[in-house]
């Protein structure tokens, strides 16, 4: 039997599907049932015009259980995150051309029928670069005013970039006690939802000007735990996350000439976590460490993750064709 074809869903319609199978399941299999039950009782069914019409019902409620069943097996919404280190240069300032490649991409990506999340991280960074401070600052309230600076900035760009392409994004910023909370939670799964079904690509930050944790390491952790959040709360059939080196590996590559890509994990053990180092540039907050806590996050919900090299954001068309790229946790 050939492979069934990806199917391509927004969240809504994706919730949409996953509502109707719970219905043919749980309430009109019960009444197709009772109907058979009921007109069996009447005697003889060769003649039987009820008990006919109910099995006929019975084998369409079975078929398109099976036709959801299919399509919620080949779902596809995938959540991409982007790092400060990938964003911008060494002076903090944004690279441009690789955020127009990106935004290219993940448009064109889009137009093929793949409904996109992006987080992004580099508000912080961008805000050094604007200002033309020398390094990030270790001061909370420093911080929070750069991110603040930044990114207005940050957005602007990718609003101007996805433009270039006719894409529509919006801003979404969140804070851990947001997500913890279940009436606020919903209201964010809705507003995922909503963005989604109108063809909108939604650009996540952590709101560092009234979330200060994250900033002093604690919250989220940083951008990559939040994009494994991301991914669990819209459902996602998958988490790319674009980082400065492609995927992980067995040794550190910027100190061991012979360090080799592990092409994929299938368990995060304690072997693999001491793989990873500390934060990846001077101008963010994580690091393969995170990364890794990210795909361990995503893998608890059943969602793959893979890492791969950002500085060129072709490289998430590679991803989708099935190219040797990277590093994918396949954890669940």
């Amino acid at each position: 039997m050939a492979e069934a074809k990806k199917r391509l869903l927004t969240y809504a319609g994706l919730k949409a599907l996953e509502d109707e199978l719970e219905t043919l399941k749980v309430v009109k299999r019960k009444e197709v049932a009772q109907k058979i039950k009921e007109a069996r009782e009447q005697g003889d069914l060769s003649e039987n015009a009820e008990y006919d019409a109910a099995k006929d019902e019975q084998r369409d409620i079975e078929a398109r259980i099976e036709e959801l069943e299919g399509i919620l097996k080949n779902a596809e919404v995938v959540v991409v995150k982007i790092g400060t280190s990938t964003l911008t240069y060494e002076s903090g300032k944004l690279n441009l051309r690789r955020i127009d490649q990106l935004c290219r991409a993940l448009s064109d990506l889009q137009n093929s029928g793949r409904k996109i999340v992006l987080v992004s991280s580099g508000a912080i960074g961008v805000g050094v670069g604007k200002l033309g401070l020398e390094k990030r600052p270790d001061d909370t309230a420093k911080k929070q005013a750069l991110a603040a600076v930044g990114q207005c900035e940050l957005m602007f760009i990718y609003d101007k970039f996805f433009g270039e392409y006719h894409q529509n994004v919006a801003q979404v910023l969140l804070t851990a006690d947001v997500t913890a909370r279940e009436n606020s939670r919903r209201n964010v799964v809705n507003t995922f939802r909503e963005l989604l079904s109108m063809g909108i690509i939604p650009i996540v930050n952590e709101n560092d000007t009234v979330a200060v944790d994250e900033l002093e390491g604690r919250n989220f952790g940083d951008n990559d735990t939040l994009s494994a959040i991301v991914a669990a709360l819209v459902g996602a059939d998958a988490l790319v996350i674009l980082t400065d080196i492609d995927g992980v590996d067995d040794k550190n590559p910027k100190t061991c000439p012979d360090a080799k890509r592990i092409p994929v994990i299938h368990e995060i053990t304690d072997a693999v976590r001491a793989m990873a180092g500390g934060a990846g540039s001077s101008r963010g907050t994580g690091g393969m460490a995170t990364k890794i806590r990210a795909a361990q996050v995503a893998g608890e919900a059943h969602i793959p993750t893979v890492i791969i090299a950002g500085d060129d954001p072709e490289n998430l068309y590679r991803v989708f064709e099935g190219a040797d790229i990277g590093t994918v946790f396949d954890c669940r």
